[in-house]
């Protein structure tokens, strides 16, 4: 599906821009506390003309072969906050809720079709489990969103936990 640029696009998002629209598809999620598992996303990234974008995400946990959903998984919804350095190249500011107990606030920059982040505080609640950094790496490889988050938690060390591939279905 080709991407037009939006014509109210604030000039500070202009490095990731490129995100805007729907995108859906499936990755792949792993850690040493889980069993490994297969799901199905959709990330919406909108914007209103301000040096934001609002941002939700929705997936479910698939069968690995038939590709059917199991049951709802994980949602988060904020917004992603830019600021243009220079031409081509953002800084980057996120804040997340999450439907599991956690909030967080994530810096990172943009520049070439590549966003990266790294948190800089998690919030719980009570009942959460024990999340304390992340690291998400966001890259346009031929028209398609591929994305990788890496999770500390429940003691254990940074490492990867979940990786996909999306396709544009509006935008």
């Amino acid at each position: 599906m080709p991407f037009h640029l939006p014509e109210n696009l604030h000039p500070d998002c202009a490095p990731i821009a490129w995100l805007l629209g729907t995108w859906h598809g499936n990755g792949h999620g792993d850690y040493p506390t889980i069993d490994a598992f297969e799901y199905e996303q959709e990330l919406v990234f909108q914007q209103d003309g301000r040096p934001f974008f609002a941002y939700s995400a929705h997936s479910w946990v698939i069968d690995p072969e038939t590709k059917e959903r199991i049951r709802p998984a994980a949602m988060e919804t904020g917004f992603i906050r830019s600021k243009l350095i220079e031409p081509g190249k953002a800084k980057l500011e996120m804040t997340l809720a999450h439907n599991i107990g956690y909030a967080e606030v994530w810096f990172g920059e943009a520049a070439d079709g590549r966003v990266e982040f790294a948190t800089r505080g998690v919030g719980h609640t009570e009942t959460a489990k024990d999340m304390t950094a992340g690291h998400r790496l966001y890259g346009n490889v031929e028209g398609q969103l591929l994305y990788a988050y890496d999770m500390k938690a429940m003691g254990q060390e940074l490492q990867p936990h979940l990786w996909a591939q999306l396709n544009r279905v509006e935008g």
